[in-house]
């Protein structure tokens, strides 16, 4: 059972897609946990509709903030904090927790144009997704055009994550994809919350979890499953304009918290994702 926990603030275009695709790729029963930040689109409505717990906000509040929203509303021991503006592969969950058993790992993420197996062939990756995005965003944000750009990029999806899961199985490198994150709750209960002051919250996560690592040696960093690859659109929700967050006042940038030797110490090879 998976509590599978998302931030919206408008975006039905792209809601819609990201459900049927997670309705139809999850493999686990799974109940979806929609932390709405005061959409005006009919967004909060839909989710509903299709069974979704809906959490409404009166206003837009940060990454962090929302995922521990969800945390607290969650029925089940292991958590998906997943972007709206995702595709899910086929059995995503199954093969991420396998991944993660196999390699005693608590927090895990898929790859995806912002990380594969190295440096050039995400390079490679992420210029093919870019002359696709920039073909077609040109007719608009509809479904129907995100789906366009999605099978532009992929052709066959089902076949695209196929070969991967084929090429890669269940190996890992260390790191992290920020669009899905599969967490443990005993993860959790080492390392804490989300951090709410902090909106590069992937970041803070991968460099805590790496911390206790290298001091307590009770939990792993954070890995990246290189069989299981997640489609990210990346800035959809800031094309849309959302307001600022509610609470900004109290959010502070990742150099505030951690010093310059500490990201280099803790960072290291994800300092360029």
């Amino acid at each position: 059972m998976i509590s599978v926990i998302t931030a919206i603030h408008n975006g039905l275009a792209i809601n819609k897609l990201f459900w049927r695709y997670l309705n139809q790729n999850t493999h686990h029963p799974f109940e979806l946990i929609i932390i709405d930040n005061a959409s005006t689109d009919g967004s909060g409505d839909f989710f509903e509709k299709a069974g979704a717990t809906v959490i409404r906000n009166e206003a837009n509040y940060s990454y962090p903030y929302c995922q521990n929203q969800g945390i607290r509303a969650a029925k089940y021991d292991t958590y998906a904090f997943l972007n709206n503006d995702i595709i899910v592969a086929p059995q995503w969950d199954k093969h991420l927790l396998d991944t993660a058993a196999e390699h005693r790992l608590e927090i895990i993420t898929c790859c995806g144009i912002e990380r594969i197996e190295t440096a050039g062939a995400t390079k490679s990756i992420r210029r093919r997704w870019k002359l696709c995005k920039n073909l077609l965003s040109m007719f608009g944000h509809s479904t129907f055009n995100f789906d366009k750009m999605h099978r532009m990029m992929y052709g066959n999806w089902e076949e695209f994550c196929s070969k991967r899961l084929a090429s890669f199985g269940n190996k890992v490198i260390e790191g992290f994809v920020g669009n899905t994150v599969l967490m443990k709750k005993s993860a959790i209960e080492k390392i804490g919350e989300w951090d709410e002051r902090i909106q590069a919250a992937d970041f803070d996560l991968y460099i805590r979890s790496k911390k206790r690592n290298l001091e307590q040696k009770d939990l792993k960093p954070v890995h990246i499953a290189l069989g299981v690859f997640n489609h990210h659109f990346i800035r959809v929700t800031v094309r849309t304009n959302p307001p600022p967050f509610a609470d900004a006042g109290k959010m502070i940038p990742l150099e505030e918290k951690w010093s310059k030797a500490e990201l280099e110490k803790y960072l290291r090879d994800n300092l360029n994702i």
